[in-house]
């Protein structure tokens, strides 16, 4: 009898799980999605990443630009992996072949704040390859 109450509440846990991916948004279904890769890749999710604390993390760049800082070249990207969002920052860089917008990558280094924003200066990186899902 337990057996068929827990086949019954799996069946409905899945149908509720079924009901809320068709409800929700492109943006939490893609944010959904980088919180797993995360997960799968070890990697630490940036909501819990702390000041000086070292870390590697995983996500997409939502934005690139470049932003001079104290009069020095520096290419800046957003970094968001479902959970919150980090800049990396690449002192002395005008640009970097595949660091665009949309582009999935892991990156490694201390974080700092600057901003009231979690940093990562010159960070060792990796790109995940386009168009895997």
């Amino acid at each position: 009898m337990s057996g068929d109450i827990r086949s019954e509440q799996q069946q409905g846990g899945r149908f509720r799980r079924m009901l809320n991916r068709l409800a929700a948004s492109s943006e939490e279904l893609q944010a959904e999605e980088l919180r797993q890769d995360a997960v799968e890749a070890g990697c630490t999710p940036i909501a819990s990443c702390q000041d000086r604390q070292e870390v590697t993390v995983t996500g997409t760049l939502r934005a690139v630009t470049l932003r001079p800082r104290a009069g020095v070249p520096a290419l800046e990207a957003e970094l968001f992996d479902g959970t919150d969002a980090l800049d990396v920052v690449w002192l002395g860089r005008r640009s970097i072949a595949g660091i665009e917008p949309g582009r999935r990558l892991v990156a490694h280094g201390r974080i700092s704040h600057a901003r009231g924003r979690r940093v990562l200066f010159n960070p060792r990186y990796e790109l995940r390859p386009v168009g895997t899902e």
